[in-house]
């Protein structure tokens, strides 16, 4: 954790984006650490779980890091939190919580409240369109024998 903490403070300190580090471990080894660099990137999707996921499985050469945990200096945004569980990460651990982050302005909250349906406002309209024809590559997909399912 103390790694995640000094990446998160590295990453206030560059300028590099907001204040959050995460730090990927498989047997006691580090095997990425990062910290939030959306301000310098211009990506909103470079959260320091998300650069330290690319990072690992970069690194380890697979997408299934089960065999990894994460430590990450605060509660993980519904982005990040779906990316380790995409990324079948089995233990996260982290320091501030997102009341926390709440506090100091970040909008996981109303993230969580969208996803939740109980947001009192919506950012985003949502429309459902050519169902038919986006059908067609999911058929491709099932019918796909050699296919390498994650």
């Amino acid at each position: 954790m103390q790694l995640a903490i000094k990446e998160a403070n590295n990453g206030v300190k560059n300028g590099d984006g907001g204040p959050f580090g995460a730090v990927i471990v498989r047997n006691n080894k580090v095997i990425s650490k990062a910290h939030n660099m959306v301000l310098i990137t211009n990506d909103p999707t470079n959260h320091a779980e998300m650069v330290a996921i690319k990072e690992a499985c970069k690194k380890l050469k697979k997408f299934d890091l089960s065999d990894c945990e994460i430590y990450s200096s605060g509660e993980s945004c519904p982005m990040c939190f779906s990316a380790i569980h995409w990324a079948k990460i089995k233990k996260v651990y982290y320091g501030c919580t997102r009341k926390d982050a709440e506090e100091i302005g970040f909008d996981d909250k109303y993230i969580y409240d969208v996803l939740k349906g109980t947001a009192n406002k919506k950012q985003v309209k949502i429309k459902w369109i050519n169902r038919k024809e986006a059908l067609e590559p999911f058929k491709k997909w099932e019918d796909k024998q050699d296919k390498i399912k994650y």
